[in-house]
């Protein structure tokens, strides 16, 4: 039955393609979800006691939207760090139809009368959306092979919602803790209204412990970006005011999780013509005049790199790319009038003549903008030898070129790459690791569609997207890299699928800017790398052998293999236990 309907919700989501202004609009955007492929249980609601029904729930689980929850909790108690956002959720689950259900948070406050504000709070109402499985990965996802479902995942940017009856509302609950707030436990609530009040208590004791700004964290997060679906998305002209005017919200949401670079495409479809739904656009004209010569208009790339850096994303440009996915690369070309695309493999006196010209021409504007301190010219999972030629022509044209590699670990060139990041079942070895570090090299990993766990798909396990910057934290990674922030398929609102990939491989969040649960539990795991980062330097300081030990232990459980039999959820709250008694 499901795969059935796989097919018929597919076919609505090909033929429907949102373009709508007030996505960014709060009170203004309410949308019907799809119809769930799974059938109701009138006899499981039957048994429900209470019309409308409230209750905190863990936040590590994605609620069906058909199914009574059995959960009973109305109160939620948390630690947090003084500049910490900590989250959780609360179901509604109801035997009627609710209008317009609303949920406020009060102010915290603790004995002596200090407050956390209503404003560092925030009840966001989530979303469900059709996803798949995982099946066989990296593929070609036909409607007979993949079940379907809906999932909770969007958290939503309206003020209320229409609840239909014998359905379950998740409500993802927010409070940022000021750096600067005396410690000491802070007690509020929350009003849920569904024509009647519910009021839960919230509880949050806050450490004396500080963590710093986003923009201070250390973790090297890189969650490549793409204007062009937001332009699409929104039904604007790419590159005008009002696209840039719309972008702001979401690269700086992605600089409040922390993110170091800056996503740029120098030459047009860096991984192909079929890589996502939306393009990937070059920010340099590439001419070659009638004479043979080369001329590179760098405009939109100056304005792009400005803006982005003025969002608070500042400390890298990675430019994708020397090596195309197909080997292809398109520019405009006078004498013929038109655009062309040639084959040049790396290496060859073709590629040469192509690339030189480019790249010494970039490397002085580059330089001109002061920005070539920060640039590289990235490759993703490209093999060893087309790297060494990219490395060696880069090197001709200036000694300080730098490179970045997402792919495979190769030791022979592991210390000539300067932001390298690899597969998660790759490794570094432990001397090429330490030398990297000490030089201050970014030095990461990433999950791609072949990986079923860890991953951030729309269908995975939240606490997997925390338990992601554990792992790097027990392994010596300085962060992780995914490929695709915002990379948005046909239908995205209503249907995580693609053609290629797992359901929301493509994109963390959603237009509105709307988060995710799937992003909210990637910054709560970012939040913890940085507390263990904290206190291994406090503990070190101190000359603490035995919390060292401690923390050496916990991370020792963050690996592979242990996600075969032990969920995410059961290792991340062990090690919570740590951090939050420390």
């Amino acid at each position: 039955m499901r795969k059935l309907l796989f097919f018929t919700l597919l076919l609505s989501a090909c033929t429907t393609v949102t373009r709508d202004k007030s996505y960014s609009l709060p009170g203004r955007n309410y949308y019907e979800e799809l119809s769930n492929p799974v059938q109701t249980s009138s006899e499981e609601w039957a048994g429900v006691t209470s019309d409308l029904n409230v209750s905190f729930a863990d936040d590590n689980l994605r609620y069906p939207k058909e199914k009574v929850p059995l959960v009973s909790d109305y109160e939620w108690a948390t630690s947090a760090w003084k500049g910490e956002k900590v989250h959780t959720q609360i179901l509604i689950w109801t035997k009627k139809d609710i209008p317009a259900l609303t949920v406020k948070l009060s102010d915290l406050a603790d004995e002596k009368g200090n407050k956390i504000s209503r404003s560092n709070t925030n009840a966001g109402f989530v979303r469900y959306v059709m996803t798949d499985e995982f099946g066989e990965g990296c593929d070609k996802r036909t409607p007979q092979k993949y079940d379907s479902s809906l999932v909770a995942d969007p958290i939503d940017i309206i003020d209320s919602i229409y609840v239909k009856s014998n359905t379950v509302q998740p409500v993802w609950v927010t409070v940022k803790v000021p750096s600067d707030i005396p410690s000491g436990n802070y007690k509020g609530t929350v009003t849920v209204s569904a024509g009647e009040e519910y009021v839960l208590q919230i509880s949050v004791d806050v450490s004396g412990h500080v963590l710093p700004p986003p923009s201070e964290w250390k973790y090297d997060l890189d969650l490549w970006q793409n204007p062009d679906p937001i332009a699409k998305v929104h039904g604007v002209e790419l590159w005008s005011d009002e696209h840039y005017r719309l972008m702001r919200p979401y690269y700086e949401m992605l600089a409040g999780a922390g993110q170091k670079s800056i996503t740029a495409f120098i030459i047009d479809q860096p991984w192909g013509p079929d890589h996502v739904y939306h393009r990937d656009p070059t920010f340099v004209k590439w001419s070659r005049k009638k004479d043979g010569s080369w001329a590179y208009d760098y405009t939109v790339f100056d304005k792009y790199i400005e803006f982005v850096m003025s969002c608070g994303i500042n400390q890298r440009i990675n430019c994708y790319s020397m090596i195309t996915w197909d080997l292809k690369f398109i520019y405009y070309d006078e004498g013929k009038g038109d655009t062309v695309s040639v084959y040049a493999k790396p290496g060859t006196q073709a590629y040469n003549d192509l690339w030189e010209p480019m790249i010494s021409d970039f490397t002085r504007h580059l330089k001109s903008k002061g920005w070539f301190g920060k640039t590289t010219i990235a490759m993703d999972e490209r093999d060893m030898e087309g790297m060494k030629a990219v490395m060696a022509l880069l090197k001709r044209i200036d000694p300080g070129w730098k490179t970045a590699l997402a792919g495979n670990y190769h030791r022979e060139i592991a210390l000539d790459i300067y932001d390298y990041c690899i597969i998660i079942r790759g490794k570094f070895d432990d001397d090429i690791l330490a030398q990297r570090k000490a030089a201050g090299m970014p030095t990461t990993y990433y999950t791609a569609c072949g990986e079923k766990y860890p991953n951030m798909f729309s269908f995975s396990p939240p606490a997997e997207s925390t338990w992601i910057s554990w792992y790097a934290a027990a392994n010596g990674f300085t962060g992780y890299l995914r490929w695709a922030y915002n990379n948005w398929t046909a239908d995205v609102l209503h249907d995580t699928r693609y053609k290629t990939w797992p359901g929301g491989d493509c994109y963390q969040i959603y237009p509105g800017p709307r988060s995710s649960i799937r992003f909210e539990k990637l910054i709560e795991g970012i939040q913890d790398f940085e507390k263990i980062r904290i206190l291994k330097e406090q503990y070190s300081g101190e000359g603490n052998m035995e919390k060292l030990n401690q923390i050496d232990q916990i991370l020792s459980i963050f690996n592979k293999e242990n996600l075969e039999n032990i969920p995410a959820d059961d290792m991340v709250k062990k090690g919570k236990v740590f951090l939050n008694n420390n």
